[in-house]
């Protein structure tokens, strides 16, 4: 059966299915049945097959950045279809959607995550993922919250966390029902193609797109770690690899502005921090205790993951699914230890450096000490404003396709 739903003409089909996104009162099938059913009251339906079959076929929504790496990323992306559609087409139903503008692919995981998609597929590089999982990530913390509390289980987050793991809520309302036997979360995919593919390299993914579309037919799921950054009076933030305070977090500012050198973008973004730059005293609360001073800081960042920048291993112990994140802290660099030391950045000696520091913490707090304002804090690449943010660990909080 080929379905064909009307909605906002966000999500596009691949091999003659459209996945539909709209509020339920409005989602309806269009087949050559016209006794096609409401598809929000039947979702079994929506998935193409009766709820009496024993196998249904698979949603993938799959978003693009048709511009990214400079363009390659969608003229990839095209050679790289009919190999998908060899792979998936007999098993899933496969949906593409191509990004207009940042925050776009935000707006599509939400709704296909509304829609009941099986997984969503981040095509591109970490900014695509990065957009991708932070919709995902707050999903999944409104089910945490609304269940626990529901349950009696408000003060037992981390048990409850790793307990959940199917449904998420819009407007307070479920999108289907909570029936851990009928339906599952959405899982989070990734095929690389974009400028930086750093959390690809934390889980020894080759940078081969056909091989993540092999993982994708395959199908095996596991649950990883995400990044929580806040601040008082201003939603959460979620990041999946590495957020970064300072130096790096200014070079990843300016780097955004020459994606189109590829990862040269990096060093030319890290050049142009240099200037006028000055190492700051700030202080950080660990895990819920006592404020430290840090003098001279340099950078300060926190991984989930190990890489950032390009292939830069600044947070060389890290692991999405240890339950912690890794906290690496440069203090006093000058210009020249970047040039003299660069290659330890990549290979992550730089720990064993006499003023690099790093540990373990489930939260951090960050601020500064001079009141200027100005520290640059950013995550996965995205700018994030300024100083104070408290940075948390939300384990397991989303399904990968592995």
């Amino acid at each position: 059966m080929v379905m064909v739903c009307y909605y906002n003409h966000l999500l596009t089909p691949v091999d003659g299915v459209r996945f539909s996104i709209a509020k339920p009162s409005v989602l309806r099938a269009e087949t050559n049945n016209p006794m096609a059913s409401d598809l929000s009251s039947d979702r079994s339906v929506f998935r193409g097959v009766s709820s009496s079959s024993p196998i249904r076929r698979r949603d993938l929504v799959f978003i693009v950045n048709p511009r990214g790496a400079n363009g390659r990323t969608g003229k990839e992306w095209k050679k790289l279809l009919p190999y998908l559609q060899s792979r998936l087409g007999s098993d899933c139903n496969i949906c593409e959607s191509l990004t207009s503008g940042p925050s776009h692919a935000i707006d599509i995981t939400r709704e296909a995550i509304r829609e009941g998609a099986d997984a969503v597929i981040a095509v591109g590089g970490d900014g695509t993922l990065h957009e991708v999982q932070n919709f995902l990530s707050y999903f999944h913390l409104q089910y945490i919250i609304k269940y626990c509390s529901e349950f009696g289980r408000a003060d037992d987050k981390l048990n409850c966390d790793k307990q959940v793991v199917n449904g998420f809520f819009w407007d307070g309302k479920p999108v289907a029902n909570w029936n851990t036997e009928a339906i599952h979360s959405t899982a989070l995919g990734l095929i690389p193609l974009g400028t930086g593919s750093d959390f690809a390299r934390t889980l020894g993914w080759k940078n081969d797109p056909r091989e993540a579309i092999d993982r994708i037919a395959r199908g095996v799921r596991s649950r990883i770690d995400v990044g929580v950054i806040s601040r008082e009076g201003e939603g959460s933030h979620y990041f999946i690899n590495v957020a970064d305070i300072h130096l790096s977090a200014k070079a990843g500012y300016y780097a955004s502005r020459y994606k189109k050198f590829g990862n040269l973008c990096y060093v030319i973004g890290a050049l142009q921090a240099f200037i006028g730059h000055h190492n700051q005293d700030l202080r950080i609360k660990v895990n819920e205790g006592e404020w430290q001073t840090l003098s001279q800081v340099t950078a300060l960042c926190v991984g989930n993951a190990k890489y950032f920048g390009g292939g830069m291993k600044i947070t060389p112990n890290a692991d999405p699914h240890s339950g912690s994140l890794e906290v690496v802290i440069l203090q006093d660099f000058k210009w020249y230890d970047f040039i003299l030391k660069l290659h330890k950045l990549y290979n992550g000696t730089h720990l064993l450096l006499n003023n690099v520091t790093s540990r373990n913490v489930y939260t951090i707090e960050v601020d500064e000490i001079s009141g200027g304002g100005n520290i640059f804090i950013q995550s996965d690449g995205e700018h994030l404003g300024f100083l104070p943010r408290k940075l948390s660990i939300l384990p397991g909080a989303i399904e990968m396709i592995f």
